[in-house]
């Protein structure tokens, strides 16, 4: 038998995680609510698990060699739900002493002001789910700094790519449809979008290389263009006109009345109304690859969406 790798989630993160993990020859469990999950490699398990459930948890996970937390809550329920949440999956890396490697955002970071996002930036969140995020980040490398676990955090901007179903079902898959693609803010503003694989291929790396624990990683991401250069880049692969539509604060608040998670997108408006850069160099050096090119990363996202 290989090597065990447990994986939280069943999502867009979640399953590029685990397919990575089994390119590189590893055992692979994915944890789950319903204990079924489509689009996964022969030979990867899925389990039913309640990840509340630190018990559960501790029992699923037993013997792995990594645990990999690639679930969340409803993105309204994070402020009340999050912490508890991950602290439930986390006690398993605890009590099996095994690596827990953590997928994550940058919404701790705040508001930088256009200057371009690194690792080692101070977090300065000025949002109820940005500190959410820097609290639960504290406490996993508090937790590795104290000797309880071996952890490494790694962090990608807004995603996109096949299985996601934010970023791609509110631009890409529009524009296949003829329909007008929903965008935020400022048209005009660079913007850092990471590819899903990509940010999959990163956890897996981290939870395979002894020297990646004890730290913040971001996802190796092409260079920022902004949402008038994404839909150009869109328009010349669908081969016809995209037509676009954007949401400010106002909009986002009438939908935020019909749909919670859109609510919860107002506070966030800051990240597309000036630059947002993520500086990946560090992944990229420390080892070896370069993120997908923007062009055929959207090129692959399409054939998915058509298939």
């Amino acid at each position: 038998m290989s090597e065990l790798h447990v994986v939280f989630g069943s999502g867009p993160l979640g399953k590029w995680t685990a397919r990575e993990l089994v390119k590189l020859g590893k055992s692979v469990r994915v944890i789950n609510r319903s204990g079924r999950a489509d689009g996964l490699p022969a030979g990867v398990e899925i389990a039913a698990g309640d990840a509340y459930d630190a018990a559960k948890n501790i029992e699923l996970t037993g013997g792995a060699a990594a645990i990999y937390q690639c679930a969340q809550p409803e993105y309204h329920e994070w402020a009340e739900k999050f912490p508890g949440f991950q602290a439930a999956i986390m006690e398993a890396a605890v009590q099996n002493k095994t690596k827990f490697i953590v997928g994550d955002n940058l919404y701790m970071y705040g508001d930088t002001n256009g200057q371009p996002i690194r690792e080692e930036l101070p977090y300065q969140a000025h949002t109820k789910k940005g500190k959410v995020r820097a609290e639960m980040a504290n406490a996993v490398l508090e937790a590795h700094r104290s000797g309880k676990i071996r952890a490494a955090i790694g962090r990608a901007s807004n995603f996109f790519g096949p299985d996601d179903h934010v970023v791609t079902d509110m631009v890409i898959h529009p524009a296949l449809d003829g329909k007008a693609v929903s965008l935020l803010g400022r048209l005009d503003q660079p913007h850092t979008f990471s590819y899903v694989p990509d940010f999959g291929r990163l956890l897996a790396t981290l939870g395979t290389r002894e020297e990646a624990l004890g730290q913040v990683w971001f996802t190796p991401s092409p260079a920022a263009v902004t949402q008038q250069e994404l839909v150009k880049l869109l328009e010349a692969e669908v081969g016809k006109p995209v037509k676009t539509q954007l949401a400010g604060k106002f909009l986002l608040s009438v939908f935020g009345l019909f749909n919670k998670a859109a609510g919860e997108s107002v506070e966030m408006l800051y990240e597309w109304e000036k630059p947002f850069v993520m500086d990946s160099s560090k992944a990229e050096k420390a080892f070896g690859w370069q993120a997908t090119p923007l062009r055929q990363a959207i090129q692959e996202t399409i054939a998915f969406i058509r298939a």
